[in-house]
């Protein structure tokens, strides 16, 4: 199998040649370049002979449109974006957020990322899934983290409306990167944990705008839900119509077998991320033989909950494929 038969091999609920797999990083200091990143992005697949590429746009891509600034330098020492400047100074501000254009900005830029990517790839048969965050993750990226804060603090229907213009901005970039070739998005649910609202509440806040932009890439076939966090909404996420489902395995539940009863997808995950870049190498065997033990190598692609932090080490992630191939060779001999 080539690596798209195999990812929809996968996809579709079969058990491939063999067990697909993938992991994917951030790359701080280029990725505000499309040109760079789409090089970058492209000689990452290369190197770790990945089964399909998820892009890896900064995380704050979203955002910048709206008028928010982000400094970037705390990534490659292990950390996370942060945001130095948001349009959000009262709760008025929310109604001043403007319908953002997939043609101009930053998308524009990322869509160029995506472009160029894919022409560099020449018909080569690998599935590429576009990185695409939730409305109201968005939201409350813009605002630095305090979205509960005026949600609760009675001004709800202003970002209601607000996030009506998120939403309709992020669907057409969903709808958008897939008219451009992108196999997917990769929906990054970041908000959709019980650490910040209730299930209740984001069934009004989250679920209408999330299945909006799901559905506005519903010409891709493998739309995947990122479930990010711990204490993730399981009992909501897990009827998404995605095609795959992804969440941070052995770091928080479901189980992975429970997982792949309630949802009913092709899982994507099973690896510990912090594990890589400790450079545990008997925790990521452990965790790749309890995937085959549970699975099988069925309706699985074998990749860590969320993007792999620095420092990066080049032998850890080839050891991934190493061990992968080892477990499974020895337990398809059983």
């Amino acid at each position: 199998m080539n690596k798209r038969e195999r990812i929809l091999t996968a996809v579709q609920g079969g058990t491939p040649d063999r067990l697909p797999y993938a992991f994917w990083t951030h790359f701080p200091g280029i990725d505000l370049d499309p040109e760079a990143l789409a090089e970058k992005t492209y000689s990452f697949y290369k190197e770790y002979d990945i089964d399909f590429i998820k892009t890896m746009n900064n995380g704050m891509y979203a955002i910048e449109d709206f008028g928010c600034k982000i400094d970037y330098s705390e990534i490659v020492k292990g950390g996370v974006a942060k945001l130095t400047y948001s349009p959000i100074h009262e709760p008025g501000d929310w109604l001043k957020l403007s319908r953002c254009s997939p043609e101009e900005g930053c998308l524009k830029r990322e869509r160029t990322m995506l472009k160029l990517l894919l022409k560099k790839l020449d018909g080569e048969p690998v599935p590429v899934i576009f990185t695409v965050f939730s409305p109201l993750t968005i939201a409350n990226k813009i605002c630095g983290g305090k979205i509960m804060e005026y949600i609760n603090g009675g001004y709800a229907e202003l970002v209601l409306k607000a996030l009506e213009v998120i939403t309709e901005t992020t669907c057409d970039m969903a709808a958008a990167v897939i008219a451009d070739g992108a196999d997917g998005i990769f929906f990054a649910a970041q908000s959709a944990t019980y650490d910040l609202m209730s299930a209740e509440m984001y069934r009004k806040y989250g679920v209408p705008y999330d299945l909006r932009v799901i559905e506005a890439a519903k010409d891709g076939w493998m739309n995947t839900i990122h479930a990010h966090g711990e204490n993730i909404m399981f009992e909501l996420l897990k009827d998404y119509p995605v095609d795959v489902f992804n969440w941070h395995a052995w770091e928080t539940l479901p189980a992975i077998d429970e997982a792949q009863l309630l949802t009913g997808k092709c899982l994507m995950g099973g690896l510990k991320r912090m594990d890589i870049t400790a450079r545990d190498h008997n925790a990521i065997m452990h965790q790749i033989f309890e995937c085959f033990k549970l699975l099988g190598g069925k309706n699985q692609i074998l990749t860590p909950g969320c993007v792999v932090r620095y420092p990066l080490d080049e032998e850890t992630l080839k050891f991934i494929r190493r061990a992968k191939d080892e477990i499974e060779d020895k337990m398809k001999r059983q």
